[in-house]
C-alpha cells in the first residue's frame, strides 16, 4: 500500500480517500492567522493586520458556499485501517507547533513594535482566534486514550488558558448533551450572550468539580500536578510570566484580550452546535443515549477540512471514539444552512439568528 494516495483494502471492499490531503488545510488556515506582522511589514498599514481574521470570516463561508457540502462516508469495512494510518496523527500533531510558532511571533510583534491600539487589538483578535483552532485540536486530541495524543491536548488547550476544557467536555459535556443540566447544551430562545455567561463559568467550575472529585476517589490532592487544570494551568501561567517578563506591561492587556478571544470562539462553537435540542427523559430519570440527531450537523466542506470535521458533530456525539477522518453524514439530521465561520455571524446577532434557526 503507497503511503503517499493508500487504498485501503478488506476483503472485497476498497477505498481511496480523496481527502487525504485536504486535512493539511487544518494546518494551513490556523497558520495564516499568525501573518499579521507580516501583512503589516508588506504592506506598512495597520489595518492590514486585520486581514487574517477577515480571511476567516469571509473566504471560508465564501468558500463553503461556492465549493459546497461532502455527505460521502468511508466504508465502515475500512475504517480501522483508516484509523491506523498514522498519516493522520501526524496532520494533528504538527499544527501543535504551528500553533505555538504563530502565538508566540505575535506576542512578541506586540512586545516589540510601538503599534496604535487599534493594530494591538488586531493581533489580539488574531490571536485569540488562533486559541480557539487550539482548542479546537485540544477537542480531537483530548478524546483519544493515547498518552502522547492527550499530552499535546494540554499543550494546546494550555495556550488559550482554557486547560479545564478537555475534562468538561469528555466527562460533563459529552455525558449532559441536549439536556438542561449541560451548561455547554444551549436552549431554545437563549441568545448567545446569555449563554456565554452560563457557559463560560459553569465549565469551568463543573471540571474542576469532575476533576478534583477523580483526585479524591483515589486518595489524591486537589491541588497537585496530578490535577489536569493545575499543571495546564502552570503551563499558562509560565508563559504569561514570560512573555510580561520578556516584553513588559503592555502583555497584560493583550494576553487577557486574547484569551478572551479564544474561549468566546469555543462558546459560540458550543452554541450553535446545540442549540434548541433536546434529549428525552424516560420514566427511570435517565436520559435517553444520546443519538446523531442530538447535535447540529454541517456538511460544508472547506471549514471541515479547516476544523478536522468539528462540524461533523452528530457523528462524534453518538461515537467520541472515532477519529476525525473517518466521522460520517446521516441523512434526516439536524442541518446547519452553513458552515462554523458562516453561522458565527448569526450566532453574533440573535435576531437574525432566531429568524434563520428558529424555523429549522
Amino acid at each position: 500500500m503507497s503511503f503517499l494516495n493508500p487504498v485501503f483494502t478488506v476483503e472485497n471492499v476498497s477505498y481511496r480517500d480523496g481527502k487525504r490531503y485536504a486535512w493539511l488545510t487544518s494546518i494551513l488556515v490556523p497558520a495564516v492567522l499568525g501573518c499579521g506582522p507580516l501583512f503589516y511589514w508588506l504592506t506598512d498599514s495597520v489595518a492590514a493586520m486585520w486581514i487574517p481574521t477577515l480571511m476567516i470570516y469571509t473566504l471560508i463561508p465564501a468558500l463553503d458556499r461556492l465549493i459546497g457540502e461532502d455527505r460521502n462516508n468511508p466504508p465502515e469495512e475500512v475504517v480501522p485501517l483508516l484509523e491506523a494510518d498514522r498519516f493522520y496523527r501526524w496532520a494533528t500533531y504538527l499544527l501543535v507547533p504551528v500553533l505555538w510558532a504563530a502565538f508566540l511571533v505575535n506576542a512578541w510583534f506586540v512586545g516589540t513594535q510601538e503599534l496604535p491600539w487599534l493594530g494591538g487589538a488586531a493581533i489580539a483578535v488574531n490571536t485569540g482566534i488562533l486559541c480557539g483552532f487550539a482548542i479546537n485540536l485540544g477537542h480531537e486530541l483530548g478524546h483519544k486514550k493515547s498518552k502522547l495524543e492527550r499530552n499535546l491536548a494540554t499543550s494546546v488547550l494550555a495556550m488559550g488558558a482554557y486547560g479545564h476544557f478537555a475534562i468538561d467536555h469528555n466527562r460533563g459535556h459529552h455525558r449532559y448533551v441536549a439536556t438542561p443540566e449541560d451548561c455547554a447544551s444551549s436552549r431554545m430562545g437563549e441568545n448567545l450572550y446569555s449563554f456565554a455567561s452560563r457557559e463560560l463559568p459553569g465549565a469551568f467550575f463543573r471540571a474542576w468539580f469532575l476533576e478534583t472529585g477523580r483526585l479524591e476517589r483515589h486518595g489524591k490532592r486537589a491541588w497537585s500536578l496530578e490535577n489536569e487544570i493545575v499543571r495546564a494551568g502552570l503551563i499558562t501561567l509560565g508563559v504569561s510570566v514570560a512573555l510580561v517578563a520578556s516584553f513588559g506591561w503592555v502583555m497584560v492587556p493583550y494576553l487577557l484580550a486574547t484569551y478572551f478571544v479564544g474561549a468566546f470562539h469555543l462558546t459560540m462553537a458550543n452554541y450553535v452546535e446545540h442549540y434548541g435540542l433536546l434529549r428525552q427523559k424516560r420514566d427511570n430519570g435517565l436520559y435517553e443515549r444520546c443519538q446523531p440527531h442530538h447535535s447540529w450537523n454541517s456538511n460544508h466542506i472547506c471549514s471541515n477540512w479547516a476544523l478536522y470535521h468539528l462540524q461533523r458533530h452528530s457523528d462524534h456525539h453518538a461515537h467520541p471514539g472515532r477519529r476525525y477522518q473517518s466521522l460520517r453524514h446521516f441523512d434526516g439530521l439536524p442541518t446547519l444552512p452553513s458552515g462554523y465561520f458562516g453561522m458565527f455571524w448569526f450566532a453574533i446577532m440573535p435576531p437574525l439568528w432566531f429568524r434563520v434557526m428558529n424555523p429549522l
